[in-house]
């Protein structure tokens, strides 16, 4: 995974060394992701979110108060309520690209198609049965971890929450992804994953924050099972 796109000066001295992950360790200025910030971030996605619709809903209810003759202004005021929290959700649903959807890599005609049939079988000896039987029909690989239930595509993951009621997008940049195949990708994101979570969340970028049904909607049909099934886990395992 490649780093932040700002650089920062090197760490202090006597800074400790992070364990785990060597992109996470030199992001040395992030804080270290957890339960507890996980929350309050969570918590900061909610109220910008209730913040927006608030700053376009209360123009609207004023200038009907005013005069009727406002409606059509006002019903853009309510549409942009609507709409801003909409394309905030569908862009953190796009941070997670499935194998095989019109965005992925393996659709790009310069793909080698021996290439990627070999990744996808070293991405199939990675996970179990019932992660593979998912991954061939969503796109998208499931992965238990101790901050939530990841689903991991080419170039993101989505994280549910506990319980199943939050899910948070995750934008994450595989260096030199040209080059490799789809599978590649995925399975570099995995191992990453399955090696380091709380490193793998520091070095990816929080797109989007919020209630499941919000990304569901946003998903692309077919990796629709995909967070169904993360959330039963979710509910059943924390």
């Amino acid at each position: 995974m490649a780093g932040a796109r700002l650089k920062k000066p090197p760490a202090p001295p006597g800074t400790p060394r992070r364990p785990g992950l060597e992109e996470a360790a030199a992001l040395w200025w992030r804080d270290e992701v957890s339960e507890a910030t996980l929350r309050r971030d969570g918590r900061r996605w909610t109220a910008w979110t209730l913040w927006i619709v608030v700053v376009f809903t209360a123009p609207g209810i004023g200038l009907l108060l005013l005069s009727p003759w406002t409606l059509p202004v006002a019903l853009g005021c309510f549409a942009h309520a609507v709409i801003v929290p909409r394309l905030q959700a569908r862009r953190g649903a796009r941070s997670v690209v499935p194998l095989g959807s019109g965005r992925s890599g393996s659709q790009q005609a310069h793909t080698n198609a021996d290439a990627e049939g070999v990744a996808l079988g070293l991405l199939g000896d990675l996970v179990g049965h019932r992660e593979r039987d998912l991954l061939r029909q969503t796109g998208l690989v499931l992965q238990r971890g101790r901050l939530g239930v990841w689903l991991v595509g080419e170039r993101g993951a989505l994280m549910v929450r506990p319980n199943g009621r939050r899910v948070d997008c995750w934008c994450v940049r595989v260096p030199e992804a040209d080059r490799l195949p789809a599978g590649d990708r995925v399975a570099h994101l995995l191992l990453a994953l399955r090696e380091d979570e709380a490193g793998f969340a520091m070095v990816a970028n929080l797109g989007f924050s919020g209630a499941a049904w919000r990304v569901r909607r946003r998903l692309a049909a077919s990796a629709r099972p995909a967070l169904a099934a993360a959330r039963a886990l979710s509910c059943a395992q924390y």
